[in-house]
């Protein structure tokens, strides 16, 4: 009995996996905030977590497409799980900071303030016009346009990446 698989298009693929890969990547970013280790470098995990994400669904895209995926393909896969995992990070970081526990954005500007006076050289001064500047990034709105644009950059770079190894186009004289 001869099994056959049935073409999958890159935006069904990459929006089950980026919704997949979203939820996880929530559930361990509120783990972080919950036990205030937001700033840890254990928040790379989520890194980890989209790479995983995009091999994944780059795997499954080939399997049902005849073992094919051109390098294209693979690219706007990595960047539709990118950008699902960006809206949902986004939107979660939004009710997180604003609703849920706002202090975590006072524990970031105060670790932020704390780091830069640990710098040699930097005066008073400097140290004010970046908390003014950083504050103006954390608000609500502002912080989820780059929380969406970081990880659709990210998701971009890491999809060229691992689509140039995972590409297998199909012959042009078939």
């Amino acid at each position: 009995m001869e099994t056959t698989t049935t073409p999958v298009s890159a935006t069904s693929v990459g929006l089950r996996y980026g919704l997949l890969t979203g939820l996880i990547s929530v559930i361990i970013s509120f783990g972080l905030f919950a036990t205030s280790m937001e700033q840890s470098p254990l928040r790379f995990v989520t890194f980890v977590v989209l790479i995983v994400g995009i091999v994944l669904a780059m795997r499954q895209f080939k399997e049902n497409n005849h073992g094919f995926m051109s390098f294209g393909q693979g690219v706007g896969i990595g960047t539709m799980v990118s950008a699902v995992v960006g809206v949902l990070s986004a939107i979660f970081s939004y009710v997180y900071l604003n609703m849920i526990d706002p202090d975590a954005v006072v524990r970031m500007m105060d670790k932020a303030r704390t780091d830069m006076e640990a710098q040699s050289g930097v005066t008073d001064e400097q140290i004010e016009q970046g908390m003014a500047m950083a504050g103006k990034f954390m608000n609500g709105p502002m912080m989820m346009v780059i929380v969406l644009l970081t990880s659709i950059i990210m998701g971009v770079v890491l999809s060229l990446i691992i689509s140039a190894f995972m590409k297998h186009s199909k012959p042009e004289f078939e």
